[in-house]
């Protein structure tokens, strides 16, 4: 082998060391800046190891396990490498997702609380379960059964509901027939007339309630001041008679008694006088009431005669043919 054959040879080797050591040094960089965590899930939803990791939407790791946990068959365990510095922390949360619709799933961390603490390496991040599609499937047919019964008893409630409108207009076009509209005409010109008739007595009725109770007031007030002075006398006829014998006194109290007898009956005759309003008002509109049922009694023996001796009306006539 000549020299150039070995230093050529010579360059080779140092060469292959050379990229060796920067590979296993920048892979021993990259181990380096990342930070191992690891959370728990129900449902993988086909999530593989080398599936992104991202952080409030920012790429930031990947996944590099997806296995049932040991210790509890029931979930699935997933180990997450996550770059260094990424801040998260006690209120972070993650759960199954994916960027698009027709992208592999991935891990996706909410970005929690600037007041929480930063977690530490190989803790657990709290989880969120996410819906599978069976389970939106499930939930959609039995949401499809339910408006089919709900249309169903809204159909018949609606079918109801129409026939009891029907009804209720037939009800109101009977009603409101012409029959019906002449039949409250007439009531209503019969009301209109008896009223025009009863008014001036009644207007005369009121005045001269009003000039009985003018006059009860005045035969009150005037009662007043003679009771008033006959107290007085009393008083006066008392001390007298005290300084003069003392068995007059016994007869000045007993007509003092007869006199505070004669007061009560007073007073009382001024109750029975207000009392008397109120009943000589009851009367005038028992005697309103009463030519009122008169008035139409009179009416309907004039409008229908036959029913003093017929229940029914009678048949019209037949015109005789000829």
């Amino acid at each position: 082998m000549n020299t150039e054959a070995k230093v050529g040879a010579f360059v080779l080797v140092c060469a292959g060391i050379l990229l060796a050591t920067v590979y296993r040094v920048s892979s021993a960089q990259i181990r380096g800046a990342r930070t191992p965590y690891r959370t728990y899930l129900r449902y993988a939803g086909g999530l593989e190891p080398g599936a992104d990791v991202l952080f409030g939407g920012i790429k930031v790791g990947q996944v590099t396990a997806v296995r049932p946990d040991p210790q509890d068959p029931t979930r699935i365990e997933i180990l997450l490498d996550v770059r260094q510095g990424t801040p998260v922390n006690a209120k972070s949360v993650a759960k199954l997702g994916s960027v698009t619709v027709i992208t592999n799933p991935v891990i996706s961390i909410s970005m929690g609380s600037n007041d929480a603490a930063r977690l530490p390496a190989n803790s657990e991040i709290t989880s969120l379960e996410t819906i599978s599609l069976d389970d939106t499937e499930r939930k959609i047919v039995a949401l499809a059964d339910s408006a089919q019964t709900l249309l169903e008893a809204v159909h018949t409630d609606v079918n109801e509901v129409t026939g009891d409108a029907r009804t209720l207009i037939a009800n109101l076009n009977e009603v409101t027939g012409k029959s019906n509209q002449q039949h409250i005409s007439e009531l209503l010109t019969n009301a209109d007339a008896m009223v025009t008739r009863i008014s001036p007595k009644i207007d005369r009725i009121s005045d001269q309630i009003v000039t009985l109770t003018d006059n009860a007031n005045g035969v009150i007030a005037k009662i007043g001041p003679a009771v008033d002075n006959v107290n007085a006398t009393v008083s006066e006829a008392n001390d007298t008679i005290a300084s003069a014998r003392d068995p007059l006194q016994t007869d000045l109290a007993e007509m003092r008694k007869t006199l505070e007898q004669a007061r009560g009956l007073i007073v009382n005759l001024q109750a029975a006088v207000r009392a008397k309003d109120q009943n000589i008002a009851d009367t005038i509109e028992n005697l309103r009431m009463a030519t009122e049922n008169l008035n139409d009694l009179t009416e309907s023996v004039k409008e229908r005669p036959w029913s003093l001796i017929r229940i029914r009306q009678p048949e019209d006539r037949k015109v005789p043919k000829k």
